[in-house]
């Protein structure tokens, strides 16, 4: 059973839930959609497997997240968000952006395929023409829909893209928020429209 901070503020009950460490970086994982143990302990690689089962269990007891069963023909345990987990996505959104300009933590700091998406997500600044994207990262596929007013961005395929851009997440930072050429991104498709989209995710002032 997580500790209490036996305070009736909401913001200490929100702690009560998500605040042990790991807690908030699991649902990280899962705002995109099912993962699997495996597929978690490779999105958070510094944690241990008992403190990660720890964790889901806790988040599971508090109703945030959920176990189920994969239909045939590949059956499988995932873990996902429930309802009341999913709302949790603003607040790690804000995190993230409230972070973005944090100094990075020293020596070589991991930077998975779901922290890269919902960097995205977080950073995100309306304008332009519509575009739907395919991301490939670190082997992962997401699709994006800009719309001009609003990012939306889930695992899977996406159809018939304007443009498809296929990177490891550390180039593709280096890109977007470090002034770093297009080296080590593939691109295939639309290329302004895949440039367009690149633009889309300033850091914050």
């Amino acid at each position: 059973m997580a500790r209490s901070y036996g305070d009736r503020c909401g913001v200490a009950r929100a702690l009560d839930l998500v605040g042990e460490r790991w807690a908030l970086l699991v649902v990280r994982e899962l705002l995109l959609g099912p993962k699997r143990f495996t597929d978690l302990r490779a999105g958070l690689p510094q944690v241990g497997p008992d403190v990660l089962s720890q964790r889901l269990r806790e988040l599971e007891a508090a109703g945030l997240v959920r176990k189920r069963s994969l239909d045939p023909p590949a059956p499988a345990r995932v873990y996902e968000l429930t309802e009341r987990g999913a709302q949790l996505e603003p607040v790690i959104l804000e995190l993230g952006r409230f972070g973005s300009v944090a100094p990075f933590p020293e020596g070589d700091a991991t930077f998975g395929p779901d922290a890269l998406a919902l960097a995205l997500k977080t950073l995100y600044t309306p304008g332009g023409a519509p575009t739907q994207v395919a991301l490939r990262l670190g082997g992962q596929d997401f699709r994006a829909g800009d719309d001009g007013a609003a990012l939306t961005l889930e695992r899977g395929s996406a159809e018939d893209p304007d443009a498809s851009i296929e990177a490891e997440p550390g180039p593709l930072a280096a890109v977007l928020w470090h002034g770093a050429g297009l080296e080590g991104v593939t691109i295939t498709g639309d290329r302004r429209a895949a440039k367009r989209f690149l633009k889309r995710f300033p850091l914050p002032a």
